[in-house]
């Protein structure tokens, strides 16, 4: 077999252009963003270097912040809690459906559509029976009128309509990344295990799960992250309201940065969210890492 070698400098001369657009356009804006959070600056005048004030008042005197984050965390729990739906719709598809793409592809399809009309969709159906919102009316239709609520405008409920928004949208991606690792699962491994008696959920248990363990962890990962930046949907739906009921971090930041002008107080918060997506990828991946050593 013949082995093509390759010299270091032109390794690097293929991997130095990517990796410096790769800094360029997220280590360096990581470094501003932490920079500009010691700012006291509106974004456009000049700006007054403040240290760790910024810092301190997001941590100990900002009102909003603190339940933005808890509320954050909890689209991060919501929205890894349909992983294991997803997983089970997946075994479904893959055991009892004899061409599933089309039904695969068909849970897809909310995934593909632009936020903005997801949103504007599920305004409308969230909408109260006097201006067609179709889930209140059809609460009045099967007798349960005293269940319909003003699902947007209701603090009580609004981040829980929210929270459903994006299970929906979401959980045929988390199908569709399921069913590939199912789909890589080798038959004879099945036709073993039923010869020693294992079919069925015991045959998923204990040969399906351990076997697509870093594919569970990819939509662990993305569901995770890609909720704690949840942003375009809040702001098409709710703004954040009503009275910051629906205020996560990255819609905190943003009307701190540009709402009212406070472009180093909303670095700071960036600054934050950085930090806790980072600390999050790092115990995910820990647990992870775990459970493969244990299946390996």
């Amino acid at each position: 077999m013949n082995v093509l070698k390759v010299s270091r400098w032109t390794i690097a001369a293929f991997v130095l252009p990517c990796l410096i657009i790769y800094i360029g356009i997220v280590f360096v804006p990581i470094l501003v963003s932490m920079y500009s959070g010691m700012l006291d600056w509106n974004g456009i005048g000049e700006s007054t270097f403040v240290g760790l004030a910024n810092f301190k008042k997001l941590l100990f005197h900002d009102s909003v912040f603190w339940p933005s984050v808890r509320r954050t965390l909890m689209f991060a729990v919501f929205s890894m809690a349909e992983i294991p739906i997803a997983l089970l719709v997946a075994i479904l598809l893959k055991r009892y459906v004899r061409k599933p793409n089309f039904l695969v592809s068909s849970y897809f399809l909310p995934v593909i559509l632009s936020v903005v009309v997801v949103g504007q969709l599920w305004k409308t159906i969230y909408n109260p029976a006097s201006m067609g919102g179709m889930l209140n009316q059809i609460l009045d239709a099967v007798g349960l009128h005293s269940w319909g609520k003003a699902w947007l405008t209701d603090p009580s409920v609004a981040m829980y309509s929210l929270y459903f928004v994006a299970l929906w949208q979401y959980l045929g991606y988390h199908t569709l990344i399921q069913f590939t690792g199912i789909s890589n699962v080798p038959d004879d491994v099945y036709e073993a295990a039923r010869i020693d008696g294992a079919e069925g959920f015991k045959a998923d248990w204990h040969i399906t799960f351990p076997l697509i363990v870093p594919i569970f962890k990819i939509s662990i990962v993305l569901a995770f992250i890609g909720s704690l930046q949840a942003f375009d949907m809040i702001m098409v739906m709710t703004g954040g309201g009503p009275a910051h009921a629906t205020d996560v971090i990255s819609t905190h930041m943003y009307n701190m940065s540009f709402t009212s002008m406070k472009y180093g107080y909303g670095s700071s918060i960036a600054a934050f969210l950085v930090v806790l997506c980072l600390a999050a990828t790092f115990c995910i991946n820990f647990i992870f890492n775990k459970l493969e050593k244990r299946y390996s």
